[in-house]
């Protein structure tokens, strides 16, 4: 998905640098290109291809990073390592644009720090869930509806539903009678994937500040201590529900299996990991929840679950216009997969809001 642009000695002077400063490629993201600058600075290009408005995503930035900053110092935080930190290009403007069009920001580089794709150990999966939820609890006061959306409908589980109907009366690849399975799971449950979306637009569930991709690897680990300290790319922070980045961590660091497993047998809904992470999450962020919120979070872990299983199903009909396949069924197999820790989620529901309850005391 990345339209790699090379850094150019015209972007390098644009922040200050000297045109032979020290620059390596970071590869750790797939859409943005980023490097580390004279071990100082970590630079990106936005991809203006997946976020047509960069602006937006500048703006979003700098408001939630500048009301965390004051939080943070305000209880004795180090703000520089405990978050993001814009620095402006050689002109005092936060993002530097390019003869091309092609947007660069810079912020600071946090030292002794490491990520992680998956957790090793429930402890670490904890430390996630705190970090999640801290950056949850602080941005509690900010006025989410002043965000820009960066993606419209991103999470909006039944528009996602509407799109994978769409993509079944169209069948532009003539796949339909491969997924009859998998559709009819997806349809049978379509008023339950409504839940979080009616409970929002009946004033039940408040808008949040959410970060809408709270996966193991955008949080920086300290390297020695393995101490959650930085959550990271910002890029599609906006307006949503806790449920959703809450529900989106699950989905990934509660699976015993990689979200393309193809043996089933293979995939479960591990509570233990759920348990870990869901302490963590509400050490930080449980005081700053109302008991609705509270109640959704195990609806949360199963609606994101579901929704990314509708949108590969989607794409496979489609002809995998979107997510990037390495095999010919892959988006189906993905599907199944995700579709299959639904269900686990479904029968275990129960259990997972009594660890809910339990983590804050009730």
């Amino acid at each position: 998905m990345s339209n790699s642009t090379a850094l150019t000695e015209q972007v390098l002077l644009a922040f200050g640098w000297a045109k032979d400063a020290t620059v390596r490629v970071l590869s750790g993201g797939h859409i943005n290109d980023t490097y580390l600058v004279d071990e100082k600075y970590v630079l990106q290009r936005i991809n203006h291809f997946v976020f047509p408005r960069p602006g937006d995503i500048i703006d979003n930035m700098l408001g939630v990073t500048s009301f965390l900053r004051e939080k943070l110092t305000a209880r004795g935080g180090d703000p520089d390592r405990d978050i993001l930190q814009i620095v402006p290009a050689a002109d005092g403007r936060p993002v530097y644009i390019d003869d091309s069009g092609n947007y660069w920001r810079c912020t600071l580089h946090i030292g002794d720090t490491v990520t992680y794709e998956t957790p090793d150990s429930p402890d670490m999966l904890f430390e996630a869930g705190r970090s999640f939820g801290d950056f949850q609890a602080m941005l509690g006061g900010y006025p989410a509806g002043t965000l820009h959306e960066i993606i419209k409908d991103f999470h909006n589980t039944p528009v996602r539903l509407q799109q994978l109907k769409d993509a079944v009366e169209a069948d532009p690849k003539g796949r339909l009678a491969e997924v009859q399975a998998e559709l009819d799971f997806a349809l049978s449950r379509e008023e339950r994937a409504g839940l979080l979306m009616g409970l929002l637009n009946d004033g039940r569930l408040p808008l949040r500040v959410t970060h809408n991709d709270t996966k193991m690897s955008n949080i920086l680990f300290d390297a020695n201590t393995k101490k959650a300290v930085c959550v990271i790319d910002l890029d599609t922070v906006m307006p949503g529900l806790t449920a959703f980045d809450f529900g989106d961590s699950i989905r990934a660091g509660a699976s015993t299996a990689a979200e393309d497993e193809t043996d089933l047998s293979e995939v479960n809904f591990d509570l233990e990991l759920y348990r870990a992470y869901t302490r963590g999450f509400l050490s930080a962020a449980g005081s700053a929840l109302t008991e609705t919120e509270l109640e959704t979070l195990p609806d949360g872990a199963w609606a994101m679950t579901f929704e990314v299983g509708v949108r590969f199903l989607t794409d496979y009909l489609n002809g995998d216009v979107y997510f990037r396949i390495k095999r010919p069924q892959h988006n189906l197999d993905r599907a199944r997969n995700q579709f299959h820790l639904a269900l686990q989620m479904e029968q275990q529901r129960e259990e997972m809001g009594r660890i809910v309850r339990e983590a804050v005391g009730k």
